[in-house]
């Protein structure tokens, strides 16, 4: 499956954004789906998850409340939600696909290439 992530730019603290990931190649209902960030100088960080049909979605505590994630099966598409942006938000974010049920926080095999997310304070 190839993925394809848009919708970074540059907003100002408590703003709103949307990041959307495109699927192709693959039967889009087979995989569950991630979003990862990395800032500059720190390792890759799990976000967000969400199993095959989104009835299960998992969120690392620093973005929980704020972001959520959703999927449109059929668009094969993936969303990322975020409200009130901070600063620490700031990263590339990369959307991530794996085969299976239940959603994890790693071991994903397929990567889409990157939005860039910047929050001015």
């Amino acid at each position: 499956v190839q993925l394809q992530a848009s919708g970074g730019g540059l907003v100002q603290a408590g703003d709103s954004l949307r990041l959307t990931c495109a699927a192709s190649g693959g039967t889009f209902s087979s995989y569950v789906m991630g979003w990862f960030r990395q800032a500059p100088g720190r390792e890759r960080q799990f976000v967000a998850a969400t199993s095959w049909n989104g009835a299960s979605t998992i969120y690392d505590n620093s973005v929980k409340g704020r972001f959520t994630i959703s999927r449109d099966n059929a668009k094969n598409t993936v969303y990322l939600q975020m409200i009130s942006l901070k600063a620490d938000d700031t990263a590339v974010y990369y959307c991530a696909a794996r085969r299976g049920v239940v959603p994890p926080r790693n071991g994903y095999d397929y990567w889409g290439q990157g939005t860039q997310v910047t929050v001015s304070s």
